[in-house]
């Protein structure tokens, strides 16, 4: 008896830790679309190598002071490699993208939790 008590208390504990694991790294937490500027998009590391972007989001105006614009930075991973292709030519333009957020970044899916998966809409950016 003492064998299967055992037995069993060792699937217990390995359930306990992938269900621990699946929810810790895994799980989509949420998922959702970011619009903005592209302001880089790189691939980098040492060990392993994960495409990083910066989508700067329009500003928004305050009511007080003056009027002031304070904008706001969304950092993403990228792990699929025709999106990253699309978006390694794409710097400067207005993206819509859209994107999964997950609770805990692993290293050779990037260094954020949002990870792009797909471009909804790309326009490119007018100077005046």
């Amino acid at each position: 008896m003492k064998g299967r008590t055992k037995a069993i208390i060792l699937i217990v504990i390995l359930v306990l830790i992938a269900g621990f694991s699946y929810q810790r790294y895994f799980f989509v937490f949420g998922e959702g679309a970011k619009a903005g500027t592209m302001n880089y998009f790189v691939k980098k590391g040492y060990l392993f190598k994960t495409y990083e972007g910066r989508l700067i989001q329009s500003g928004i105006k305050t009511p007080q002071g003056g009027g002031n614009i304070s904008s706001n930075e969304f950092m993403f991973s990228v792990t699929d490699e025709k999106v990253a292709q699309k978006l390694s030519s794409s710097a400067g333009s207005y993206l819509e993208l859209h994107y999964k957020e997950y609770l805990h970044a692993l290293p050779w899916r990037g260094v954020s939790v949002f990870v792009v998966d797909s471009i909804i809409s790309e326009k490119p950016v007018i100077s005046q």
